[in-house]
């Protein structure tokens, strides 16, 4: 074999890989939206096939010996071709290490799992979840012990997330934010609360769709490549490539602000993903490198620019011609208060930038102990409520608004959890280095996303998954990741809201 031929295998390779990718997430994906309820085996069946068909050629001799080859003739390769082989050599190898019929397995249960947490939530019946749960945290324990046998369990899935995370970097994290933002949140409680009527009353769901795509197509994205669905739990998924992304949100007909920010939030996902460059598609550097950076973008959208003042401003004359009766008396300084409000709650989807972190740190720990056995997961619902009560000071009444409410762990995402605190934090320092150059509060006012987009499009997007997280920070940042940024930002706006000194 010659190099330019192992080139053209490995071009090959990843699109077979993609289209067998694209048929699964696809099914996956109609099963969270349009699947009608009892048709999670046929899905599962499917699935247990194709899983089968992706590990065979994963892990096939031909496979093998090209990347193999490749590997062995790095020096001879791009950059972009160096890192594919990489990746490639990564899952390959880790694949390996499972055994076939286990891998296929799991993959099956996910599907039940998911289906059956949707049942789940509904009832409020953590009971009906916990078998599969307890599989799967079960499972990726197993599969941890497999991968890395000298690495803690834990510390294996949480750097799958975020390249480089580990417990102890979380905990030093996390120590640091609690120690700051607890006592912002006792400052806060002890000033006037402010409103937030405004978001409250009777949004009709025809109309909240409409004001979705307004608020698609001022950030900037295709919809001809970008497709918005409903769901109970809003994410956002590539089917095959960056081509075809779909975003998915749930209205509430008594809260406007809840879809919207999801639209905002999971439309930041889109973002990054549809801005990768065209010649990525259908090879493993498409798409966003990391959960972190990844939520750092949705994140940055969301938050940063959606709930500021500037941004507010747009935003309130199309809610005034969409919903005229509940917008009457109301101003944008009405709306940008309502939506920074502090106020412990139950919902991390709903929370404020301030407690939001908090309700990432109960998931952290929950998780942690459960890998490590110092608890089971019959008992979840009951440190979830205790860790509840002590973190945000709020009784939780049943699972449905309590540990049912996100569908992480029934997708198999054990260790997922920390990266949407790490990414409000890279968000934040983000923000400093590209006001250096882009006016981003008078962008967000007007409405026109264009020059925020081409820096992240610049800075972010346009790489891929060709640099390690790690990497790709220090280039953006000219420096190291710093979390006071983060918690300077919160103080900023809480000083602005609150008027804390």
């Amino acid at each position: 074999m010659t190099v330019e031929k192992a080139r053209e295998e490995l071009m090959k390779l990843q699109r077979k890989q993609a289209a067998y990718y694209h048929a699964m997430v696809l099914i996956s994906y109609d099963g969270d939206t349009t699947a009608p309820k009892e048709t999670a085996a046929n899905r599962a069946a499917s699935l247990t096939v194709l899983s089968e068909e992706v590990y065979i050629l994963g892990t096939g001799k031909e496979t093998v010996e090209l990347l193999e080859y490749l590997d062995a003739n790095k020096d001879e390769l791009t950059e972009e071709e160096q890192r594919m082989t990489e990746l490639l050599i990564k899952d390959i190898r880790d694949m390996q290490k499972i055994p076939m019929e286990e891998w296929i397995e799991f993959q099956g249960l996910l599907v039940e799992s998911q289906d059956v947490w949707h049942r789940a939530k509904e009832h409020s019946d953590f009971e009906m979840f916990r078998p599969y749960l307890e599989k799967i945290f079960e499972t990726q324990k197993k599969f941890a012990g497999y991968l890395a046998p000298d690495k803690d369990p834990y510390d294996y899935w949480l750097n799958e997330f975020e390249d480089g995370l580990s417990k102890e970097v979380c905990d030093s994290f996390f120590a640091k934010l609690r120690s700051r933002i607890v006592p912002l949140i006792a400052k806060i409680q002890e000033k006037e609360q402010v409103s937030d009527e405004i978001r409250f009353g009777y949004f009709p769901e025809y109309k909240q769709q409409e004001l979705s795509y307004y608020i698609m197509e001022h950030m900037g994205l295709d919809l001809g490549h970008v497709g918005l669905s409903t769901t109970e739990h809003p994410f956002t998924t590539s089917l095959g490539s960056h081509l075809d992304e779909r975003i998915t949100t749930h209205y509430q007909e008594n809260d406007f602000a809840s879809s919207m920010y999801s639209v905002i939030h999971e439309g930041g996902h889109a973002l990054y993903d549809t801005g990768s460059p065209e010649k990525y598609a259908y090879t493993v550097l498409d798409g966003g490198v990391s959960m972190g950076i990844h939520e750092s973008q949705s994140r940055f959208y969301e938050n940063i620019l959606g709930r500021s003042l500037a941004y507010s401003k747009f935003i309130f004359p199309k809610l005034e011609e969409l919903f005229p009766e509940e917008m009457k008396g109301y101003c944008p300084e009405d709306l940008y208060r309502a939506v920074n409000k502090v106020e412990p709650s139950l919902i991390r989807t709903e929370a404020d930038e301030v407690t939001y972190s908090l309700h990432v740190m109960v998931r952290y720990e929950i998780e942690k102990a459960v890998m490590a056995g110092e608890l089971e997961v019959k008992d979840i619902p009951a440190r979830w409520n205790e860790l509840y009560k002590e973190y945000l000071g709020v009784d939780v009444p049943d699972d449905r608004q309590g540990c049912l409410q996100d569908s992480h762990w029934s997708g198999g995402a054990i260790g997922y959890f920390p990266s949407y605190a790490l990414g409000s934090a890279y968000g934040a320092q983000f923000l400093a280095k590209m006001k250096e150059t882009v006016d981003v509060n008078g962008c967000a006012e007007r409405g026109d996303f264009g020059p925020i987009n081409l820096w992240n499009r610049e800075h972010i997007w346009q790489y891929g998954c060709l640099y390690k997280p790690g990497k790709l920070l220090s280039m953006v940042l000219e420096g190291e990741f710093d979390p006071e940024y983060y918690i300077s930002y919160l103080e900023n706006k809480c000083r602005d809201i609150y008027g804390i000194e």
